[in-house]
């Protein structure tokens, strides 16, 4: 009785089976027209993606490399004014960003035509620039909030200064994240902000303890306090 039972059992579901496989073979009868558009539709649209990104994004970005070389150069020797706007030969930071939008290259021309506003005093414009920068690269990404705390503290926006310098220290590596804790915590003393500034202080203390900032933590944590009172 029983291997009767696990007979029926199976044939059901071998029906079943059956049964799917001749409404789907029946439905692609009916839609193959249909189906068969589809099919190439999603062809041409894979080869288009493909085909853009070889032919058109691939040598622009090449392109964007080499035109922002000679910028660079002027960067790395601190000329910022001809390293933003060119030499009248090659291509100055705002030009790369200008002229290949859309590229990793005209990305990073954002966060160096930052820098250069900032060194050059036009703070307004240095944020402006980092603030379009959206790299996925850790370190450049914190130096970029970084300074623009410095172009807050410029302008003698001390609570936005200090929310930049906590978004600079927020990838916690022990180089820089320090340094931008204690620039943070001196801009809420600045603000006024004397416990946030205190707790900011002993973050330092206590996460990054043999960092050069936690040296001379205390004597930070001491004067917010006598500030407090």
């Amino acid at each position: 009785m029983a291997k009767q039972i696990v007979k029926n059992e199976g044939d059901e579901r071998l029906e079943s089976i059956e049964t799917t496989l001749t409404n789907t073979e029946l439905f692609i009868e009916k839609n193959q027209k249909t189906i068969t558009i589809v099919l190439a539709a999603l062809i041409v649209v894979v080869l288009a993606v493909f085909g853009v990104k070889k032919y058109y994004f691939e040598p622009r970005e090449k392109n964007a490399q080499e035109a922002i070389y000679h910028a660079e150069q002027y960067f790395e020797n601190d000329n910022f004014t001809t390293a933003l706007n060119g030499d009248g030969n090659y291509l100055g930071f705002v030009d790369v960003i200008n002229e290949f939008g859309g590229t990793k290259t005209a990305n990073l021309a954002k966060y160096y035509a930052g820098i250069c506003y900032l060194n050059a005093g036009d703070f307004n414009n240095a944020i402006n620039y980092l603030k379009e920068y959206k790299g996925k690269d850790v370190i450049v990404s914190s130096l970029a909030a970084g300074a623009m705390g410095d172009a807050y503290m410029e302008l003698d926006k001390v609570a936005e200064a200090a929310a930049a310098y906590e978004k600079a220290a927020a990838d916690k590596n022990s180089f820089t994240s320090p340094f931008y804790l204690l620039r943070a915590g001196m801009a809420y003393e600045m603000a006024g902000n004397y416990q946030k500034a205190i707790d900011t202080y002993k973050r330092i203390k206590a996460e990054y303890p043999n960092s050069n900032e936690a040296f001379s933590i205390e004597k930070y944590i001491a004067k917010a306090q006598a500030e407090m009172k």
